[in-house]
């Protein structure tokens, strides 16, 4: 009778346990994609920023000299 326990139901939650045991949930997966593509993207940001401040202060230091 091993082969239909779980017609009886009552064990969802030990079955899941021991089932998933060690698995990433998706929204866990999903919310690490997320994270990572925004860490990805702010650091992007961040070189384009540093960027722009520098071709500001080379224009302005031309504009002094001249």
């Amino acid at each position: 009778m091993g082969a239909l326990d779980w017609l009886k139901g009552g064990n969802d939650r030990q079955a899941a346990a021991s089932g998933y045991a060690g698995r990433e949930s998706a929204s866990d997966a999903a919310n690490r994609k997320q994270r990572a593509k925004a860490q990805k993207q702010r650091a992007k940001d961040i070189a384009k920023a540093a960027h722009a401040g520098q071709a500001w202060e080379d224009n302005d230091r031309r504009r002094f000299r001249a």
